[in-house]
């Protein structure tokens, strides 16, 4: 895989993921684990910015994809070396943090209100 630095970052805002993820987009959250079991966007994909290098192949190629992360710089990252490696992706402008600002749900592993500290 890739990284593309020479094109501009394709980003959107949360209610722009919002429309993608219910045309059937998927969001790829590449934040640490303990930072994912605080709390996520409902049926995101978690994969670790660390370990995309290795696992990108997991991910569906025929998908859109917004990735995500805190504040939008490790999700940055990961759609610049996923475009290069060809997939369709996006990233979440401000991350999971403008998310919960915009009032968006943020789940724990057992469904319950999390957080995004």
């Amino acid at each position: 895989m890739t990284k593309q630095t020479d094109q501009p970052m394709p980003e959107v805002s949360p209610a722009q993921a919002e429309k993608l993820l219910l045309s059937d987009a998927l969001l790829l959250d590449v934040r640490e684990p303990d930072e994912w079991e605080a709390g996520h966007v409902p049926d995101a994909h978690h994969l670790p910015l660390g370990q995309l290098g290795e696992r990108y192949t997991e991910l569906p190629p025929d998908r859109s994809i917004v990735a995500a992360c805190r504040s939008g710089g490790r999700s940055g990252q990961a759609t610049a070396a996923l475009r290069g490696a060809g997939y369709d992706v996006v990233n979440l402008g401000g991350g999971m943090q403008a998310w919960q600002q915009a009032g968006l749900p943020v789940v724990t592993n057992d469904g319950q209100a999390g957080t995004v500290a």
